[in-house]
């Protein structure tokens, strides 16, 4: 048997990647093909029910995230010792018998980025939660079903909402 070849670029990607304990990421994972799928109320619930599942093991804090038809993002706190990647790892696979069951998959990897300690949390906080209407999937009057945010953060981030509504300006 040959060896398993890993995509060029993928490889360089994983190379410096490092998780620090307490540190937040910005992370996106996506469907393969980017097929919808996640819309599926079912599944937008089994996706909230495994972060959280990650979350009470103590793995990590999920402060804000948006479940989108066929990806979905998070800005998560690392907790303990466990390197993001395997956190990645639980998730999707814990998740995958369901999109399994809907036909659906997962794109390989995934997108993070760590927050350093000098960077502003606001646009990752907006980017998440404006997501679903930048992407045109519903009114300025309505909110997401998919999004969620932890409630120590939503003490400041919601009193910047319009009534948990987007500000007409967030959207120019």
């Amino acid at each position: 048997m040959g060896e398993r070849t890993e995509k060029p670029g993928y490889a360089a990607l994983r190379r410096f990647r490092e998780s620090r304990s307490g540190a937040d990421y910005f992370i996106t994972a996506n469907l393969a093909e980017r097929s919808g799928g996640f819309d599926a109320p079912a599944l937008t619930q089994s996706v909230s029910q495994q972060w959280q599942q990650i979350e009470s093991d103590g793995l990590w804090t999920v402060r804000t995230a948006v479940v989108m038809p066929d990806h979905i993002h998070l800005l998560a706190r690392l907790g303990g010792k466990t390197p993001l990647a395997e956190c990645m790892r639980l998730l999707k696979g814990r998740l995958t018998p369901a999109l399994r069951r809907h036909g659906l998959s997962w794109q390989e990897g995934y997108y993070e980025h760590q927050i350093r300690e000098v960077e502003d949390l606001l646009p990752v906080f907006l980017y998440i939660y404006l997501n679903p209407y930048r992407a045109g999937l519903l009114p300025t009057d309505r909110t997401w079903p998919g999004y969620y945010c932890c409630p120590e953060d939503w003490k400041w981030f919601g009193d910047m909402t319009n009534e948990s509504m987007p500000q007409p300006e967030w959207l120019r």
